[in-house]
């Protein structure tokens, strides 16, 4: 007995030496990847010192002599947090996932080589101004010069996937480009589900699935100045999908308490750790000094502030996809119809690597137009091509690299007129006191302006005609109301000559932003603060009364029904994360469009009808708007024709039968925030057992709000109420003082998940508090955590 105790306590000693050495190898393999912020570092091609300040958020603060120093010393600090993020950007933009990740990815490498943006970024580098390419090579060298002497010292992720980090490229930064670009498209789902939904239902009934323009009152430039489903998904599992909604506005001094303008900012974008978005300040001494938001893989500061300028940007939402039906030859499927004649196709075989040492070939064919990309819908009856702007000629790494620089409207202007791709609503303000919005995009001009239908791809009647020319977009210029702003809404009214979407969100943001910039005569950074945690929604406000009649018109309640009816009708319509009504007013919203469509649609076709959320948001406008709808009749009960009171109804009544069967009776269990939840997810985070070992998530957080309002938590509709897209970075800049200027991202800066700058930000930003985004040097360095200096080897 003795030998078997003594046996089986050295067994425990064994086990847990083996468990403690996993560990510690563990957290060597985590820590190993973590940079020194308090170096000296020799680089080669550094002609004059560069000093590195970084906060007690390790934001970092570059001061240079020269632009040649400054861009390759911010891609060393940006591989120092970065490195495996941008890596995975660069894959995603070249179609190269498959490599890391598995077979699971080949055809979304394959989508992704479809667009074909490695030329179009050959070509700007080949046609692009010599500084900005100077920019990039520096840039470049400075991420590889990281890379080469930090190969073993890589991010755990390089470790765990078994890779190492190719050479950077400045191709690879433009890529960069052409993805927010790809990102922004919005058709790609909706025209799709509601070419299969006309076929199978009718115009009628598909008209009440699609913005109704009337209801959009509310648009960006009002008095306007002007002469005139599918493989992306795993994109967005991975944390790779990039722009979505966003709030912008300013306020000119005749309404700030301060006499000079305010701005504010906040890009509306997936939420995932790390964060899209890298906090930093350039200086070259003398000739620039620019601070904001940087996308992790290319130099330039992309929304911010220099010391004359601020800027910021919103999501046009403008239709910059059409879909195209293509008649292909019978005898030769590399050939389809145009005008009466067979024309070939260009044919590109594409070799995808695996992980593992795999390789597959595959096909991608190309009309004028574009990639057929049917395959990566599912689609296997019919060829449909795609027509996108991103594989037209624009130079957007032009426009942030000049805008950086810019020191007036019109050159804010000259610079933004190459924003073509990457189509969004810019705000502007400016030291001597001028504030603007211009609508930087790329807009179509088509023969009969848009439709959201796939068009026949045998002729060239539907081919794009040019884009609308950049003097001819919306813009304003201090307008008389003193304020400009913009919220993914409609862009211009019925009176502006072209055609630019009808995918615009519906006004609900918008709307709230300018009550609340309407409430005081004069605004301050306070009031921009309260305005960006700002949860009370339009869309309650517009639609419960109608709701509420219908639910009037019936008395057959139980008693803990009417007790709920009750509390509904006297909600104040914030959906604060202490709200039970804001859980009965989102689940209703569920509730309602399921039993709206779900019997006549079915599973699979209803599920892709969700996959868009904008579709639902436009069905709920439309119907209740309306008060009845073609779709009310349930067809699953042809003994009795439901009415739209009877869907209300089913809703309020489903609503609180399910909330109640999974939280209970006690409504306080019903609060938004217990089942609207935010996790920042990590690519590799879904794997449990590598989140427990180095920390890749963070979360989840309790939060209140939801798509329509101005502070946005949005879920899928198709998985409701785990929360992944917000604000991506909050921004408010005082040009009055620009030390007094405030930002939070929520994140850090930091991609590595065993860094203390990993989510320190994180719980600043779930509480609506801001840190300070100092740009005078002394506050600089009085404020500076850590101090490296880079000098030339």
């Amino acid at each position: 007995m003795k030998k078997l105790k003594v046996a089986g306590i050295v067994l425990i000693v064994l086990i847990a030496v083996v468990l403690i050495t996993g560990l510690l190898f563990v957290q060597s393999l985590a820590r190993r990847g973590l940079p020194d912020y308090n170096e000296r570092v020799k680089l080669r091609g550094i002609t004059d010192e560069v000093l590195v300040f970084r906060d007690a958020y390790g934001i970092p603060h570059i001061y240079s002599q020269n632009e040649s120093d400054l861009y390759r010393v911010v891609g060393y600090c940006m591989a120092q947090d970065r490195l495996w993020q941008m890596d995975l950007l660069r894959r995603a933009c070249t179609g190269n996932l498959s490599a890391i990740f598995g077979e699971e990815l080949v055809e979304t490498d394959l989508l992704m080589r479809s667009l074909r943006m490695p030329e179009k970024s050959r070509i700007i580098l080949e046609d692009a101004e010599d500084p900005m390419v100077k920019a990039c090579l520096a840039f470049a060298d400075g991420v590889n010069q990281y890379i080469a002497s930090h190969m073993d010292r890589l991010p755990p992720e390089f470790i765990i996937l078994r890779y190492k980090p190719d050479k950077w490229l400045p191709e690879h930064s433009i890529n960069l480009v052409g993805y927010m670009g790809w990102d922004l498209r919005l058709s790609w789902d909706e025209e799709v589900v509601l070419d299969k939904i006309r076929k199978q239902f009718g115009d009628a009934k598909t008209k009440e699935l699609v913005s109704d323009m009337v209801l959009h009152k509310s648009v960006v430039y009002p008095g306007l100045e002007s002469t005139l489903l599918s493989a992306g998904n795993h994109l967005r599992k991975m944390g790779l999908a990039v722009f979505g909604g966003s709030n912008n506005w300013a306020v000119s001094g005749k309404k700030s308490v301060d006499g000079m303008p305010i701005l504010a900012n906040d890009m509306h974008l997936e939420l995932n750790s790390p964060g899209i978005w890298y906090q930093m300040h350039h200086v070259v001494e003398g000739a620039l000094d620019v601070t904001g938001v940087v996308l992790p893989g290319q130099p330039f500061v992309v929304a911010g502030h220099n010391g004359r300028i601020a800027w910021g940007f919103t999501n046009v939402m403008v239709d910059n996809v059409d879909f195209y039906l293509e008649k292909i030859n019978p005898d030769n499927p590399h050939q389809y119809e145009l005008s009466g004649k067979w024309r070939d196709m260009e044919v590109r075989a594409e070799e995808i690597e695996i992980s593992g040492g795999q390789t597959v070939w595959e096909d991608l064919r190309f009309t004028h137009r574009g990639p057929i990309i049917s395959r990566f819908h599912d689609v296997k009856d019919s060829a449909i091509s795609m027509r996108w702007i991103g594989n037209d000629y624009s130079n957007e790494l032009r426009s942030v690299y000049l805008v950086n620089r810019a020191d007036n409207w019109d050159d804010f202007r000259d610079a933004m007129k190459t924003f073509i791709s990457v189509s969004q609503n810019t705000v502007y303000a400016d030291v001597d006191g001028n504030i603007g919005l211009y609508c930087c995009a790329g807009v179509p001009i088509r023969k009969d302006g848009g439709s959201n239908t796939i068009f026949p791809g045998w002729t060239d009647e539907y081919d794009w005609q040019g884009i609308v020319p950049f003097d001819e977009l919306p813009h304003s210029f201090n307008p008389e109301r003193g304020y400009v702003s913009s919220a993914n809404n409609k862009t211009a009214g019925e009176d502006y000559p072209h055609y630019i979407s009808h995918w615009f969100f519906p006004p609900t943001r918008i709307d709230r932003i300018r009550e609340v910039l309407e409430e005081k005569d004069l605004l301050s950074v306070a009031d921009f603060k309260r305005m960006q945690a700002d949860q009370k929604s339009k869309l309650v406000e517009s639609i419960r009364p109608a709701i509420m009649t219908e639910l009037g018109k019936s008395d057959d309640w139980s008693i803990f029904e009417k007790q709920i009816l009750d509390a509904f009708s006297l909600w104040d319509g914030i959906l604060a994360k202490s709200s039970p009504e804001a859980s009965i007013f989102e689940k209703f919203l569920c509730q309602y469009t399921e039993n709206l469509l779900l019997d006549e649609m079915g599973d699979e076709l209803f599920a892709d009808f969700l996959d868009s959320g904008l579709l639902r948001d436009y069905t709920i406008q439309n119907t209740v708007a309306a008060g009845d709808s073609l779709w009310s009749d349930d067809k699953n009960t042809p003994d009795k024709k439901e009415t739209f009171t009877d869907i209300v109804r089913k809703s309020f009544k489903d609503t609180v039968a399910s909330l109640r069967e999974k939280h209970g009776s006690n409504t306080d269990k019903w609060q938004w925030g217990k089942i609207h939840r935010l996790t920042f997810g990590h690519p590799l985070g879904s794997v449990k057992i590598l989140d427990w070992l180095f920390g890749f998530n963070s979360g989840p957080y309790e939060v209140g709000g939801s798509d329509h309002t101005v502070c946005p938590y949005s879920y899928p509709v198709n998985a409701p109420f785990g929360v992944t897209w917000g604000a991506s970075h909050r921004h408010i800049f005082s040009l009055a003082n620009w030390d007094e200027s405030l930002t939070v991202i929520p994140t850090g800066v930091s991609g590595i998940p065993a860094s203390a700058h990993y989510c320190d930000q994180t719980q600043l930003y779930i509480e609506n508090v801001y840190h300070p985004d100092y740009f005078s040097r002394d506050l600089v360095e009085k404020n500076a955590k850590y101090r490296m200096i880079i000098r030339g080897r």
